[in-house]
């Protein structure tokens, strides 16, 4: 079992910046490819950026491609997601996942997720 927290979460104004993290507990992060996405109020949740298990590989939604970067330290068991350029749109609930054996976009290959942190941006 993998446990993970979100936390960074916050309101920004449009423009801004957050950097958000994820720690795991339970095992080492460093067997799984983690994944963001987010879910805005009556929206389905959305990939935002993936991080395969080494940190040499990433992807991300075209929504924050240019403004969000993922990144990871296995040493200390924390995937991050830097956002910047914030836009009201992104306004959601962020979440940070864990798959074992798949590194892909699709929150059905996830098997771990956390509960999500705030993330409100102002205009």
């Amino acid at each position: 079992q993998v446990q993970l927290v979100e936390s960074g979460g916050g309101l920004v104004l449009a423009g801004g910046s957050l950097r958000l993290s994820c720690v795991a507990s339970g095992r080492t992060l460093s067997s799984y490819a983690v994944g963001w996405f987010r879910q805005a109020p009556g929206k389905e949740r959305e990939f935002v950026a993936r991080i395969d298990w080494g940190g040499t590989n990433t992807y991300y939604a075209d929504s924050v491609k240019g403004r969000f970067t993922i990144s990871r330290d296995n040493a200390k068991n924390t995937v991050s997601l830097q956002m910047g350029s914030l836009k009201p749109e992104d306004t959601a609930v962020y979440s940070c996942a864990a798959a074992r054996g798949a590194y892909s976009s699709s929150s059905t290959r996830y098997d771990y997720w956390g509960q999500g942190t705030q993330v409100i941006v102002s205009a």
